[in-house]
Formats: C-alpha cells, structure tokens, sequence
C-alpha cells in the first residue's frame, strides 16, 4: 500500500492520519498523530472460523506503552505486564460500538490493537485509539458496517468543549465519551458532576455533529485504501431459511408463549433449552449444520420476537408497566465489625456492598499514561456464578467486572468529601448475591448505603437504575423500559445505565446492540430514568436517612494538622528513626504530605494528642519561656544537660538548677531523671540554655 497521510481537525486541533508505511503485513493498519500524541491500531481477520465457535470473536486491546511518556516501568521485570484497569477500561470502550457492526453469525476471530506510542498529557490518546480502530477495520478485509467516530466531550463554563486537553479536564463538570455513525449514536459512557438530562442530551448531541464530520473524513481514506472484504454469506440468508423461520414459529409459539406468562427466570431458561432440543431433534436429525441456526432463530426470533410484541403492547416478563420498578428493600449494619454495609435488593437482583475507611497512604498508587498518581476511592465489584444459580469455578475479576465497578466508581466520586474534611482513603466492594438485571447499578445504591453507614458524610445520596428498549423489527416501533430485568437485558436492544443524585446525573454507561438510536428516545429514556432514580432514593433514604456522625468504632480515627514542609525532616529523623519511635511509643499510623499536612490516625483519643503533641514539640521553634518535659542524659560539672519534648536538647547550667547556691550538679539531679525545664536563651547557633523548674516523681 502506498504511504499517504490525511490531515483533518477535531475539536480544533491538527490530526493526521498515516496508512501503507507501517504495520505492512497488518490486514489493516493506521497511525494517528495530534501534537504530540501518536497512537497505532493494527486490525487483522483470520481467514477462517475456529472449529466449534458459534459467537463472533472480537477481541479489542490498547495497550499502554511506559516509553509513551518517558518512563521505565516498575516492578522487578521493569517491563509492561498486563493491562492496569485503565486500558481495559479502554478496551472496552474500542469494542462497545464496533460489535454490532458485524454479521451476528460471522465467526472468524477479529483482533483490533491499539498501542499508544507517544502521549502529550494534554491531548488524550482513547478518542485517537477509539477513531484508529474504526479506520483500521474498515481498510481491512473484515466485514464491519462501520466506519464510526468517536470523541470527549467536557463542559467548561456551561460551554461543550471536544476532546479537552488537562486544565478543561480538571474544570470540566463533565467526561463524555460518544460513539456513533453517521446516522445513529452507538455508545455513550459519561462521568457527571450532577448534570441535568437536557444538558446531557445536548452534549450527547453537540458529539455527534463532531462525530459526522469524523466519519466522512474516513470515508474518503476507505475509499483509496480499503481491501476487498471478505467473501461472506450469512447462513441466515440461505434460500431455505424463511421456511424454516415459518415452520419453528408454528413448532413453538404455543410453548414459548406459555414461557412468557411463567414470570421466573429458571422456568423461562429451562423451558427454553428443552423447546431447542426438541426442535433440533424434530428439524436437524440429519443436518448438524442447522444446530446453531434453529437454536438463534428460536431465541433471537421466536423467542425475542414475541417478547418484543408483547412489551411493545404493554406487557413485560413481570406484568410490570413501562415505566415501573420492581418491589424494593434496603437494610444498612449487617455486618458488625465491617465499617459500613448496605444491601440493596430489587426484583431478583441484590447487592450487599461493604465500605472500608483507612489512611490515605492506602491510596491505590497508579502507573499508567496519565498524570494521575493515586486514587482516593476505590469501588470494587464481584459477581459470582451463584448470583445466577450457576455452577462454576470462581475466577479473579474480568473485564466485565472491572468495567461495572468504574462505573459505579464514576458515578460516586462527585458527592465523596474531600480529603480536608474527611482525610480518610476509601473502599467500597460490591458482592452481587443475585442478579437477574442491573447488577451494576443496584451496586451503586448498595455502595451509597455502605457509605452512609460508615459515616462518609456524602454530599447527597445516589442510585442508578438500568433502562431498556425494544425495537420491532417489522412496524419499527419502539417502547423504553425501566428497571430491565435480565431477559429484557439480552434480548433487547439497548442498555442504559443512568445513575445520579435529586439534582442530576452522576454517570452514564449505555450500550446499543442495533445499528443505533436517535435523539428522540434518548430523550424518553432520560426522562423515565430520572423518575425511575428518583423512587428509588426515595426508598434508600427511608432505611438511611442520612449518613452516620461518628464513624464505627472498628474504623481508625484520624486528625490532620499541617506543619513547616521544611520541617518534615526532623519529624522524619535519620532513616525513619524519630517518625518510627514516635509510632512506637504511641500506636497511632502517621502519614505527611509533601505538602507538609500529616495524618494522624488510631482508635485511641488519648494517643491520637500525645502523637500531635510530639510532632509540634518537633517542628515548633524553641523560644524563651517555653517549657518542655525531658529527661537527664549528661552530668558535667558546670551543668546537666537534657533532652526535652521528643528531639529537642539544652544545658541548665549549675546556677539555674536551683535559687540557693548549689555546690555540686550531683546534688539536684543525676542522669536518667525526669525534669520539667523552661528555655531561657537561644543564641545564634542555636544553642538552648534552660532552667529546672521541677523534678518528676517516677
């Protein structure tokens, strides 16, 4: 391919965009360059199914680099290991809208790698990976019924701005990433500090003529380079399907509709798995070929299509109306010794989340391409296999639980406190005991219950609900629901998690598993969201009214002073020694700042001041007329010295051990004595002359 570069401008800024002189043997490969940010997708197609595989295998990566912003990474191997949760995060939002782009039955495996080369902190590399990935599959041979465009929107000033660089980012009320064809918006994940649903809309929309503008750029590129795609027929367009299509609906509708009045999950599945198994028995004894179609057909036609007609009508799985949520309850403290808990149930789906309160040296240290450091809250979520009554082997977090826990993470962080008023570091861990529907966001509401219970003064409550839609693929109408249970999840065609506050959203993840959806519902599902959010604080607040005032008695207690940072070292001491001997004699866990603020932290009051006490006897100047504690480590014939408050060190001379005359030092104290002194002089070079003003009795 030859070497050609195309030059176009997003949200004001340059972007280029390089095909045919890199990645040659890559099916499909470009490299996108703002400023100084230069990111890589290579996108490739095998050239044949695996054996076996009935799901299209789309695998998507970005891959950070440490060399991208010049550094060595950490750990022993000093080399990349696997993704940190930041770029399976963005992964995730390359593969949302590029799946349902495909043929549902296309089964060759299609990898999408985006590496990030180069970054300049100020021009983000996710909106480039996310266009780099459009532009790559569509030069490939891949069948993907794209291109699409992808972009940030923040709001500054009550002004949209795309793609803001660092200082919009952190005065930005809002992080809105939008994915979308020319025609139709495909995927919208946003962190919010409290927008309103107009707001967000608007933005939504504000993205998307950004997004059209991306879109016709690529066309033309597509156009010189693209390869041929590959030669595929969908099994589903055999000559013979229709037929097929008519007998199975005769063969099962009785039976599936029956199904659809159960109103039980297990029922629904099980009823189903036996109705697939007769029909291929009845329909495919000789053509093992036919397997997998007659078993999409009877679940994603049969099966969705009269779930469809009947929600469409007015009649959910449940019997429940559009708009309404499923029966509710809330309960907070079920676990004595954890520092807050909150299980929040809805319909068959529950949470019961924890909140743990430490110092803030337990931050989670980052390393990855951002100048962010370390995070203050952490939410965590887990989804065993029994929440949905299956049997399985427990494994460690996947992409799928990584994704659900930042985006309860998003939508909590707006109304957390700030370090100054609640210098504490803070997790949340969401253990889904059963889920039939919108286990993330019932996460979010057991998470604001926890956090309540562990008396994180929150600036105001927050839930989330997940909205549904049911497209018809005949009549074209269309129906928004809330609260989805789990059928209506997989078999509709939208997912739209919408969490907020009384005032506005918080954040939003929403995914489309048809070409797209348009303003008007949007609008529709924002709206019954809000309703939906509202109910359900409501019934939050009326088990947990408000967070509590004294966090629990297991938690650590912590006070925060600030100090001279040039002073940090004399508290630190030579290779930790004074900071260690002051842990030592107190209990309590100490951590400063760079800044020179230092937290103090223990479940003892008594040792949380002794411990402040010291630190400021260390960092305060001595001056005359302060008095001190210390204790007698020297005898000289003209003086004792002593070593006072915790570092600190003088001289009495024999004339200030007493008012009488005193003959010998040995007369009034002796080494290991402890006195009460008063400093007198300090002269230039720092030397402290004090006066004894009692002896301690041991």
């Amino acid at each position: 391919m030859e070497n050609k570069i195309y030059e176009t401008k997003i949200g004001g800024r340059d972007v280029s965009v390089q095909v045919g002189k890199y990645a040659q043997l890559s099916n499909g490969s470009c490299i996108l360059r703002c400023g100084e940010t230069v990111v890589m997708v290579n996108a490739n197609v095998a050239a044949s199914p695996r054996d076996g595989v009935d799901f299209m295998p789309l695998s998507c990566d970005f891959e950070e680099k440490m060399y991208a912003i010049g550094k060595i990474p950490g750990g022993w191997k000093r080399r990349e290991g696997r993704p940190s949760d930041k770029a399976i995060l963005v992964a995730r939002l390359i593969d949302r809208p590029l799946r349902p782009l495909f043929p549902k039955d296309f089964f060759n495996d299609i990898t999408v790698v985006a590496t990030a080369l180069s970054v300049d902190q100020d021009i983000a590399p996710e909106p480039l990976a996310m266009l780099g990935s459009s532009i790559a599959l569509s030069l490939s041979s891949a069948p993907f019924q794209g291109p699409t465009g992808s972009v940030i929107v923040g709001m500054v000033d009550g002004q949209f701005v795309i793609n803001p660089d660092t200082k919009q980012r952190e005065a930005s009320k809002l992080h809105l990433t939008v994915s979308a064809t020319k025609d139709a918006i495909l995927m919208v994940e946003a962190a919010a500090n409290e927008i309103s649903e107009e707001n967000m809309l608007a933005a939504i929309g504000f993205a998307h003529e950004e997004i059209k503008k991306q879109v016709a750029f690529q066309e033309q590129i597509i156009k010189e380079n693209g390869k041929a795609k590959v030669e595929f027929v969908s099994a589903f367009d055999a000559p013979e399907i229709p037929e097929l299509k008519k007998e199975l609906e005769k063969f099962a509708k009785t039976e599936v509709l029956a199904l659809l009045e159960t109103k039980d999950n297990k029922v629904m599945k099980q009823g189903m798995a036996k109705l697939v198994d007769e029909a291929i028995a009845k329909f495919a004894a000789d053509k093992p070929e036919l397997k997998h179609i007659i078993h999409e057909i009877l679940w994603e036609d049969v099966f969705k299509g009269n779930l469809t007609e009947r929600s469409i009508k007015g009649s959910r799985l449940d019997g429940r109306k559009h708009d309404e949520i499923r029966d509710i309850w809330c309960e907070v403290r079920l676990l004595p010794r954890v520092h807050g808990s909150g299980v929040f149930t809805r319909g068959q789906t529950q949470a019961l989340t924890t909140c743990t309160l430490g110092m803030l040296s337990d931050n989670q240290v980052l390393e990855g391409l951002d100048d962010e450091e370390e995070k203050r809250y952490m939410h965590h979520y887990n989804m065993p296999p029994y929440a949905t009554g299956e049997a399985k082997m427990l494994r460690s977090a996947g992409r799928r639980e990584i994704g659900h826990g930042a985006l309860a993470e998003r939508a909590l962080e707006p109304v957390l406190p700030s370090e100054e008023e609640f210098p504490y570091s803070i997790r949340t861990v969401s253990e889904v005991l059963s889920s039939n529907g919108s286990s993330s966001q019932a996460s979010v509401c057991g998470s604001t219950l926890a956090l309540m219970d562990a008396g994180v003064p929150i600036r105001s409550p927050v839930a989330g609900i997940a909205m549904g839609l049911m497209k018809h693929p005949g009549s074209g109408k269309v129906v928004v629901l809330s609260d989805i249970v789990g059928e209506e999840d997989h078999f509709g065609d939208m997912d739209f998690k919408v969490a907020g506050t009384f005032e506005g959203i918080t954040a939003i993840q929403m995914d489309i598993k048809i070409k797209g959806i348009d303003a008007d519902v949007l609008k529709t599902a924002l709206k019954q969201a809000k309703d939906g959010r509202i109910h359900i604080l409501n019934k939050m607040l009326a088990v947990m009214p408000a967070p509590r005032a004294e966090v629990s008695k297991y938690a650590p207690k912590i006070i925060n002073f600030s100090i001279d940072p040039e002073k940090i070292g004399d508290v630190v001491g030579k290779s930790g020694k004074t900071i260690n001997k002051i842990i030592e004699q107190t209990g309590v866990k100490i951590d400063i700042e760079d800044d020179g603020r230092v937290f103090v932290a223990s479940s003892d009051a008594e040792m949380l001041a002794k411990a402040k006490e010291i630190i400021m006897s260390i960092v305060t100047d001595p001056a005359p007329g302060m008095k001190a504690q210390g204790v007698v480590v020297k005898i000289m014939p003209f003086g004792a010295f002593v070593e006072y408050g915790f570092n600190g060190d003088g001289m009495i001379h024999i004339s200030k051990l007493s008012n009488k005359r005193v003959e010998k030092v040995e007369d009034v104290v002796k080494v290991g004595d402890e006195v009460l002194v008063e400093v007198i002089k300090v002269d230039d070079r720092g030397k402290i002359d004090l006066k004894l003003l009692e002896k301690i009795a041991k």
